[in-house]
């Protein structure tokens, strides 16, 4: 799995993103958003209905959804392989209405098929001109353009259904974006990975393995359509000790390694892990911060300017004025990542958190 997600961070890098999502990972989303959908223009602006199964699925269900109308843009692909069937002069649209002929099946010269100027890009003016008209968008964006995407969504008041990867959610770009509630996690996906029809090499074990596919972990669903997930109550089972709940030295906070473990009767701010907002409730909990080196930490939080950073084999090399960046920060904690000399004392930077308070 490791692997994997290596496989996908080099995707990003190198804007290499032919990553195509299942039919039944749509279905098992889906299925939760009916009441959204009546009446709607449905947008997939990143798929060729030729072989886009977000197509297939709108266009199946067109009917039992009351859509009003989808359409679909097909980004010019020119490298001619499995992933690139639409060997055409031009990007195309498609718009489909639904079924004329009443035979209950999606037939060619049902879809209107439409040539681009352009290269098909969600950026282009003629794309943002059917992002217009769209009251809904849903597709599987290029995750190496998962900031500006989401960033057009927004700045289009847009309701969306997309995937993208976990680690989205320490973006500096889309951390403003859940702490204003202007988007949330959906369902998900079985486990936490997502089985995607990809090129790359899958190095899942024998038995996660898949043909034709590559298993990818982390990766989820985003939207800023309300689900009744999102207002599910965290069931808490555990109550505050100040021998087990260490505060930090750097902010007024309790770390809280796991969400199971967020105790029901402290009414403090807590560092939570990202996998929270699997969890999170805006009925039960306040997200009033976010840790790390984006700027995004709380009032209370100070930087130790003293700080000297040590390689775990005790050399020191970094001079004195090296910041934390942000990291909430537990003395004497055996945990991975930089450490910090603070004096006399070795203190270790912990990974991202969100800084939480009970309503």
């Amino acid at each position: 799995m490791a692997n994997n997600n290596k496989i996908l961070g080099e995707a990003k890098t190198n804007k290499k993103d032919e990553f195509y999502t299942q039919l039944s990972d749509i279905e098992n989303e889906l299925r939760y958003y009916k009441n959204h959908f009546k009446n709607k223009i449905v947008l997939c602006n990143c798929d060729d209905p030729r072989v886009s199964n977000f197509f297939k699925y709108f266009a199946m269900n067109f009917e039992h959804l009351g859509l009003k109308r989808l359409i679909c843009t097909c980004y010019k692909n020119l490298d001619i392989d499995l992933f690139s069937q639409n060997q055409v002069e031009r990007a195309v649209y498609s718009i489909y209405e639904g079924d004329k002929n009443g035979n209950h099946i999606v037939d060619r010269d049902e879809i209107e098929v439409h040539e681009l100027k352009g290269n098909g890009d969600f950026r282009s003016r003629e794309s943002i001109e059917l992002l217009k008209q769209a009251d809904i968008v849903c597709t599987n964006p290029p995750f190496s353009l998962f900031r500006e995407y989401v960033a057009q969504l927004i700045e289009f008041n847009k309701k969306f259904i997309i995937i993208g990867h976990q680690t989205a959610l320490q973006y500096n770009d889309i951390i403003p974006y859940i702490l204003n509630n202007q988007i949330w996690l959906g369902y998900g996906f079985t486990g936490g990975a997502g089985y995607f029809i990809s090129k790359y090499e899958d190095n899942a074990s024998a038995g996660e393995h898949r043909d034709g596919m590559i298993r990818v972990s982390g990766v989820t669903w985003f939207t800023n359509l309300e689900i009744a997930k999102r207002h599910e109550e965290l069931i808490l089972y555990k109550r505050y000790s100040p021998g087990e709940y260490e505060q930090y030295d750097n902010y007024n906070a309790i770390e809280v390694s796991k969400t199971a473990e967020i105790p029901m009767d402290y009414e403090g701010v807590m560092g939570v892990p990202i996998t929270f907002m699997d969890k999170y409730n805006p009925d039960q909990f306040d997200i009033i911060g976010v840790s790390g080196k984006y700027g995004f930490g709380l009032q209370s939080h100070r930087f130790y300017d003293e700080f000297k950073e040590i390689r775990q084999d005790g050399v020191e090399t970094g001079s004195s004025g090296k910041k934390t960046n942000g990291n909430p920060m537990l003395q004497g904690k055996s945990i991975k990542g930089n450490y910090y000399k603070h004096g006399e004392e070795y203190v270790h930077s912990l990974y991202t958190r969100l800084f939480i308070k009970r309503k």
